[in-house]
């Protein structure tokens, strides 16, 4: 074995120790005051994870509400043992939890939990996201009156903006755990499509009305604005599009229209995010 095969392999032993309490501690540890450094690498250990684990409550802070600080530390352990982070920043860590939490064998009886707390890691996202100018209303009626390139065009979104499109009353659980909606009255198994995005200094989550969340989604994923809304009335039949257009322009949604009145049928790539 080479040298840096060695030290591969101690680094590797070395961080499977540190973020699971299962795994011995690595073998030629020595203290440098000749304390136990099984004990001392136990603290150092602790630490570690302990760090990781407030940054998850930090970033999921209704998620930690719904099931209590003693359940969510469990989870949480047992996510950082299965994935280590692979950044330095701590504010970028917790990617994976609501996946995480949707496979949680414990976590079953909160079906609406990784939802939550999917809702919870957009808004971080939309915080952190790049700024961008929205189309202010004028700009946005002026590519609305363009009646004979609309149908074509694709809209470009903003770069904060995130969708989620849940089976659960997801918004009303967050907004609940805000002071915004009493608890008691929120139905959890009432699905809602909530928008998060931040057009200017602060992060909005904005509840959708029915359709708007799939003509986002679509706009999204690139589909035209005719297309978009074909998808949108086929998946809802109560669209409102001109009721959502207005609800786009207010939450700073859009910042261009592309037309593409030479070659409206020429393919379009879908906006990055």
């Amino acid at each position: 074995m080479s040298a840096q095969s060695g030290l591969y392999r101690c680094e590797a032993e070395f961080a499977a120790a540190l973020l699971d309490a299962d795994n011995p501690y690595p073998t030629g540890l020595v203290a440098w005051n000749g304390s136990d450094p099984a004990k001392r690498f136990a603290v150092y250990r602790n630490n570690v994870v302990s760090s990781l684990s407030d940054a998850l409550a930090d970033t999921f802070p209704v998620t930690r509400e719904l099931v209590g600080g003693e359940f969510f530390r469990a989870m949480a352990h047992v996510f950082i043992a299965k994935t280590p982070p692979r950044s330095p920043v701590l504010a970028e860590y917790g990617d994976e939890f609501p996946a995480f939490i949707k496979g949680f064998t414990p976590a079953e009886g909160v079906p609406y939990l990784a939802d939550v707390a999917h809702l919870e890691k957009l808004y971080l996202n939309a915080y952190h996201a790049a700024d961008a100018l929205p189309l202010d209303d004028s700009a946005f009626q002026a590519a609305l009156v363009r009646t004979h390139a609309l149908h074509n065009a694709r809209v470009r979104l903003h770069p904060s903006m995130g969708i989620l499109r849940s089976s659960h009353a997801v918004f009303s659980l967050w907004a609940a755990h805000q002071g915004v909606l009493d608890l008691g009255t929120v139905d959890p198994s009432r699905a809602e499509d909530v928008l998060v995005i931040r057009p200017h200094w602060d992060v909005l989550v904005l509840p959708l009305r029915p359709g708007a969340g799939r003509f986002i989604e679509s706009l999204f994923s690139g589909l035209s604005f005719g297309g978009s809304n074909l998808a949108a009335t086929a998946e809802q039949t109560e669209f409102d599009l001109v009721a959502t257009l207005a609800d786009m322009i207010r939450a700073g949604v859009a910042v261009a229209f592309d037309f593409d009145e030479e070659n409206p049928t020429c393919p379009h790539h879908p906006p990055s995010k």
